[in-house]
């Protein structure tokens, strides 16, 4: 007989092998209501019962059963002689167990209880990988990049931004501003860099104003009013403060100039009067932006361009 015809009888009865714990138990006999009313009789003449016979049982070491092991109707085969020791030679290349399952999770009190030494959870987050730090940046390189940054914002940039963009300390930044604005101011430059709505940006300087004016007013009119200019200058001294009082105060209808001030984005609605309910409104950050201003408290103050006979005008608007 070859090798494969052997393996292939052994792998037969190997197939159709049942073990002895999945074999069906043999039936106990019945005894039909005849032999009972029988073996009754014969009791009551003292007749002696005919021994019974301990039952046979597959699973040794109950009371009362045989430890004998039933029979086995075919020869029991190793598994070593099914499966060949020698690994299947194929095309594709044998890939361990260990690179295809991967760890479980077993509990610390399961592991425990059966001895099993811990292993990583599978799908357990580790520790997040906290970036490094970027490197320094030399102090010449980095003033050269804020003033790259600063030639080319369109509103004021905080110091918080800056140093996000540029990857650098914060504290790194205002020195270096300060810096950049000091040296602008000594070399007389006909702009400066200075603080402006809570962030910084550079401004032509007032001594040069007028030529700036020439080239941007050129031919195009004022894009405020009177009106208008005199409404944002209510605003912006007694905000917040409500289309009544600016009406009462300059003494026509604003709500027209309120709307046209709100639509170019030079005053806001901020609330609501707690006694009337109107709306109060205030001064924006492009107000501050345009002005030059980082803050409404430097604006001038309005002492020295009131009149004089300012209480009796009071007085006679009453």
């Amino acid at each position: 007989m070859s090798d494969e015809e052997r393996r292939d009888s052994l792998a037969d009865q190997a197939a159709a092998w049942v073990p002895p714990w999945e074999r069906p138990r043999p039936s106990a006999p019945t005894t039909s209501p005849a032999e009972a009313e029988a073996e009754s009789s014969d009791a009551a003449a003292g007749e002696p019962a005919e021994p019974v016979a301990p039952r046979e049982t597959s699973e040794p070491g109950e009371p009362g059963e045989s430890a004998e092991p039933i029979e086995a109707a075919e020869p029991v085969v190793p598994v070593e002689a099914v499966v060949p020791a020698e690994p299947i030679v194929s095309g594709e290349p044998v890939v361990p167990v260990e690179a295809v399952v991967p760890e479980v999770d077993v509990p610390a009190e399961a592991g425990a209880s059966r001895g099993a030494p811990r292993r990583e959870p599978v799908g357990r987050r580790r520790p997040a990988v906290v970036p490094e730090p970027a490197p320094e940046l030399p102090d010449a390189e980095l003033r050269g990049a804020l003033e790259a940054i600063l030639l080319v914002v369109d509103e004021p940039v905080s110091e918080l931004v800056l140093a996000q963009v540029l990857e650098q300390p914060a504290e790194r930044i205002g020195p270096v501003l300060d810096e950049i604005a000091a040296g602008y101011t000594a070399a007389g430059n006909g702009f400066e860099l200075r603080r402006a709505a809570g962030g910084w940006r550079l401004y032509t300087r007032p001594e040069y104003a007028t030529y700036v004016e020439r080239f941007v007013l050129d031919g195009q009119s004022v894009r405020l009013t009177q009106a208008a200019l005199e409404t944002l200058a209510v605003v912006a001294y007694k905000q917040p403060v409500t289309r009544s009082r600016i009406s009462a105060i300059r003494g026509v209808n604003c709500d027209g100039v309120i709307r046209t001030l709100v639509t170019r984005g030079l005053v806001e609605e901020c609330g609501t009067e707690s006694d009337s309910g109107a709306f109060l409104y205030r001064t924006t950050t492009l107000f501050l932006e345009k002005l030059g201003l980082n803050t409404v408290d430097e604006l001038p103050p309005l002492a020295p361009f009131l009149p004089d006979d300012v209480e009796e005008l009071a007085d006679a608007t009453r």
